[in-house]
């Protein structure tokens, strides 16, 4: 990929990635409520896991496909997917609101999620027998 068309394809998937984690966190507030922000831990799990999928499997396969979509995919896509501001803001809130114990449990068990999702698409994508050529 060229360099303008690399740009190009961050921005778009940076877009995407955006709005359905936009409609992640208005479909898990109608659905689980507004007490905590579930969807912002949905993201960031689910986008971990596909990230650690996504290069793990670019890596078995350099020249394939999926190596070549890497820049859409990983910058664009699941950078635009996860955020890491916006649960920064959501802890911070929680200890405005004089529920500091809330806040330490939700970093305690976002990070601990997000590496174990992250470590589950890389393995599933090093299972013996899968490329994605």
């Amino acid at each position: 990929m060229n360099s303008l068309k690399t740009y190009l394809a961050v921005g778009l998937g940076s877009g995407l990635g955006s709005v359905l984690r936009y409609g992640v966190s208005l479909a898990s507030q109608a659905v689980l409520g507004s007490h905590f922000p579930w969807g912002t831990l949905i993201v960031n799990v689910l986008g971990s896991g596909l990230i650690g999928w996504i290069a793990a499997t670019a890596l078995r396969a350099p020249r394939g496909q999926l190596a070549h979509w890497h820049p859409f995919l990983v910058a664009g896509f699941c950078g635009g997917f996860t955020t890491f501001s916006v649960f920064s803001l959501e802890s911070l809130y929680f200890i405005t609101l004089g529920q500091a114990w809330l806040g330490l449990l939700y970093v305690l068990v976002s990070l601990p999620l997000w590496l174990l999702a992250a470590m589950a698409g890389e393995r599933l994508a090093s299972r013996r027998g899968f490329t994605a050529e």
